[in-house]
């Protein structure tokens, strides 16, 4: 922790003094798979090495460094300054490489990158070689942000955060294909049974392993079609709603069924349910990984967050310490107001979340601020007042929960900071 804390300290201090300095070798890297392409040069625009294609490897990475010691010290300059653009999980390497070596690395938002190629020349199109450049340029005008690596829990919940957001999305892309695929084709009458959320999913991803052909299904006896889907007891409203789908199978407007369609559709629904349990056992990971944070107890204790909403905040936060203030830490999750105030309407612009930051973030805050709004009475107090002679607008309602997330998120911080409990006095003012 003291480690990151120097480090963040020293690009405080870097970011301040580079721009304009001639003490800096700047070495920008356009980062790709298998090779990396470097540009060097100074803050003040002088090009010392251009057009560096080094391997993705150790050896690439120390020759990296040695022809950069070299011009630093045939140039009479002080320190090496490496700028990075994100590129995929390509980059985290040769970062951590540098950074391990001791090296001062920062990175460039993609954002940035894409704007100062165009405004270099007006017209450049998208290169490997003039992009190097382009990222030493950015680092030169101290455009430039922190690279953190933290410690290695945060690491892996990092990691377990971005795989069940892989997996979130597989799992969704498989419903789709059996709700708009299968089931529009071969029972469409079945989707409505699905739209339904709790225990039902269940049963109808069991129907569409075991009968999916609504024919074979009006051929059996209820009870017998009962047995087939579900070995347990189901409940009274369940067993209406099946009973309804039983009685309209023989009038199903499905396709005929044939051999490859249900194998398609037990296939997929075995690869449903195989995601399903690695979701669960990811979520398990991160929950037993966060336990390790102090701080996550103190997250738990705020209205509208579970273990997963905790989680995320605890990955994205990390060291409450390396932010300054609030609007850092609402920036992180594209939570800061910004308007286009230009001309006659700068005065009316409204501002509007920048949505710059963490998306998953953001949404998981939202959805917060949705449960606390409506369950706890202090949330929903202070959520009234926000709303008060305003409740006539439209959209208003989803514009203030933003503006509770973003109060969540502020809390959330302060209270990583202070390990302390939720108190409802946060929401009085």
């Amino acid at each position: 922790m003291d480690c990151a804390v120097d480090r963040l300290d020293l690009f405080r201090h870097i970011k301040s003094s580079v721009r304009g300095s001639e003490k800096f070798l700047l070495v920008g890297i356009d980062v790709a798979k298998d090779k990396h392409h470097a540009f060097f040069g100074t803050p003040n625009g002088r090009t010392l090495y251009k057009n560096l294609v080094f391997d993705n490897s150790i050896k690439g990475f120390e020759n990296l460094r040695s022809l950069a010691r070299l011009l630093l010290a045939q140039n009479g300059l002080g320190e090496i300054l490496y700028g990075l653009e994100p590129t995929a999980s390509y980059h985290k390497p040769l970062a951590e490489y540098l950074i391990r070596n001791q090296e001062h690395v920062v990175y460039v938002s993609n954002v940035a990158v894409a704007k100062n190629r165009a405004l270099l020349d007006g017209r450049w199109d998208k290169n490997d070689k003039k992009d190097a450049a382009n990222v030493a340029d950015l680092v030169g005008q101290s455009r430039c942000l922190f690279y953190d690596i933290p410690q290695e829990h945060l690491m892996e919940l990092r990691s377990l955060i971005s795989f069940r957001s892989r997996l979130k999305k597989e799992e969704h892309a498989l419903r789709m294909r059996l709700r708009n695929n299968v089931f529009a084709q071969y029972f469409p009458e079945l989707d409505k049974l699905y739209t339904h959320a709790g225990q039902p999913d269940d049963l109808v991803l069991s129907i569409a392993q075991h009968c999916l052909d609504p024919r074979e299904i009006a051929k059996l006896d209820f009870d017998v079609f009962l047995k087939r889907i579900t070995k347990k007891a189901v409940s009274p409203l369940q067993e209406k709603r099946l009973h309804e789908l039983w009685k309209i199978a023989n009038e199903s407007a499905g396709c005929q069924v044939h051999a490859a369609a249900r194998w398609e559709a037990q296939s997929l629904v075995a690869k449903l349910k195989a995601v399903r349990t690695m979701v669960k056992d990811n979520e398990h990971r991160m929950e037993t990984v966060a336990k390790q944070f102090p701080e996550y107890q103190s997250l738990l204790s705020i209205p509208g967050f579970g273990p997963i909403v905790s989680t995320m905040v605890l990955a994205a936060i990390g060291d409450p310490f390396r932010f300054e203030n609030r609007k850092q830490v609402l920036r992180t999750a594209g939570l800061d107001l910004s308007a286009e105030r230009s001309g006659k309407s700068s005065d009316t612009a409204k501002p509007v979340i920048s949505k710059q930051g963490k998306a998953a973030l953001r949404y998981a805050l939202v959805q917060a601020a949705m449960v606390a709004s409506t369950l706890n009475p202090d949330i929903r107090n202070y959520f009234s007042r926000l709303l008060k002679g305003r409740e006539f607008e439209r959209g208003i309602k989803l514009k203030m929960k933003v503006k509770l997330a973003a109060k969540f998120l502020v809390v959330a911080w302060t209270l990583m900071k202070t390990k302390e409990q939720f108190k409802a006095s946060c929401f009085e003012a």
